[in-house]
């Protein structure tokens, strides 16, 4: 006996209850849903992205450094300024010095120029601001200038200064030299005419003011030697002296005449690095003995004259 033949049972899920207002899903309906359930964590980024936003920030920073690097290969070097604030410092007779700025910004130059006259005098380092200058003529003026170099790079030359040597004093004045001596009579002698002497002084030194030895030159031969002392300006000396002779012009006799000399500088002029006398005064007194020949004779006398004189 065989088995009933049963039909398959017919059945389906029982249906879930739906919050109001949840939509449905197409795939069917939804199970087990909790509202206060937290949200599920968000997905990690990719490792790529990540890799390459690194990759593009070291590249912008990198950028920026060689750009910057550029832009300070290609800067122009600071100018050499033009020194400035040129003063005059000490000075002596032979000698001047004067100072000036350290630049206001900027690196030092390498080295400062000094131009006297337009001419190179000099150089001084660059941390050097002062300058002197020895061996020059007392009494004069000098105009300077300074450059600043750096790098082979010259500035502009500063303003120009002015800087003097001292003026000595005439009592330091050296008397040397051919002078023409003009002799005023300050008598009535008939042998004690104005006129001249041509006088050549001798210092007894080889440099600056001392004792001088006069030659008295007269028809291109030395006439009479004596010695002039000195004590400041003044020079005082006496000796013998032939002024011509006594008697009627190619019959004359020697008549010598003591004499005495006092002499002044009263101006000088540098020259080189000396300070040499350019004028003087003075006086000279003297005396003349009794003297005769078998035809003439010339009586005692006595003179006073003035004395003005120039290098000749």
């Amino acid at each position: 006996m065989t088995d009933p033949e049963i039909p398959a049972r017919e059945f389906s899920a029982a249906p879930v209850p739906v919050a109001p207002g949840t939509p449905a899903s197409a795939e069917g309906p939804v199970t087990d849903y909790d509202p206060a359930a937290p949200p599920p964590p968000a997905a990690p980024a990719p490792r790529r992205r990540r890799r390459w936003a690194v990759v593009t920030v070291v590249a912008v920073v990198v950028a920026g450094l060689v750009a910057g690097l550029v832009v300070w290969i290609n800067r122009p070097p600071p100018p050499v300024l033009r020194p400035a604030g040129l003063a005059a410092g000490p000075s002596t007779a032979n000698s001047i010095t004067f100072r000036w700025a350290r630049p206001a910004t900027g690196p030092l130059p390498d080295r400062y120029l000094i131009l006297s006259d337009g001419r190179a005098a000099g150089t001084v380092a660059g941390t050097v601001t002062s300058y002197r200058k020895a061996g020059l003529t007392p009494a004069s003026t000098y105009q300077y200038r300074v450059v600043a170099i750096r790098d082979g790079k010259r500035s502009p030359q500063s303003a120009s200064l002015a800087v003097n040597t001292l003026i000595p004093p005439v009592s330091q004045a050296r008397l040397q030299g051919l002078w023409t001596l003009f002799v005023k009579n300050l008598g009535h002698h008939p042998v004690n005419r104005n006129g001249t002497l041509s006088w050549n002084f001798l210092p007894a030194c080889a440099t600056g003011p001392c004792t001088v030895v006069v030659a008295h030159v007269k028809d291109g031969k030395r006439a009479f030697k004596l010695t002039l002392h000195r004590a400041g300006a003044v020079y005082r000396g006496h000796g013998v002296a032939d002024f011509g002779g006594c008697g009627p012009k190619g019959n004359k006799i020697p008549d010598p005449a003591t004499v005495q000399f006092r002499i002044r500088v009263k101006d000088a002029v540098g020259e080189g690095q000396a300070w040499i006398a350019t004028s003087l005064t003075g006086t000279m007194t003297g005396s003349y003995q009794y003297v005769s020949s078998a035809t003439f004779y010339c009586t005692a006398a006595s003179f006073k004259a003035t004395l003005h004189g120039t290098p000749a």
